[in-house]
């Protein structure tokens, strides 16, 4: 219930708008098809930004030096500005002392929203006992 209630909360008040940017950075991506993979991970993206609270990020086994290239690019193409818009976003909810976690929760998301390769969004519940995600809502 309270993941619900945190998720709606979320989505008032920033996850509408990050959808959004995540959304026109993956249609700004698929125009080149050189770029479609940075499309398909900004989409991937944009359903974990805008409903976050349950989910972990976790690290894909066997993600390596391609991975990491596309992290490159994807910095350059879209992460840098997407990290901005959640740093805007935070100190915005920072402003009252209910939006405070909120901030918290969207500077945990920088991580993910830099270096997106060779991470994969799963609901939390379904993490077995003991395995630490490396981001989790």
């Amino acid at each position: 219930m309270l993941r619900l209630l945190l998720n709606i909360f979320w989505f008032l008040t920033c996850g509408v708008w990050l959808w959004i940017a995540y959304v026109v950075a993956g249609v700004i991506a698929c125009l080149l098809v050189v770029t479609i993979p940075i499309g398909v991970a900004s989409f991937r993206m944009a359903n974990y930004a805008v409903w976050p609270f349950g989910r972990a990020v976790v690290a894909q086994p066997g993600a390596g030096a391609g991975s990491a290239l596309m992290n490159v690019v994807w910095f350059l193409v879209a992460g840098w500005w997407l990290a901005i818009g959640h740093v805007t976003t935070a100190i915005a909810q920072a402003v009252t002392i209910v939006g405070i976690p909120l901030a918290v929760a969207n500077l945990k998301l920088l991580p993910v929203t830099l270096m997106p390769f060779g991470k994969e969004v799963v609901d939390a519940r379904l993490l077995p006992p003991g395995q630490r995600p490396l981001h989790s809502l």
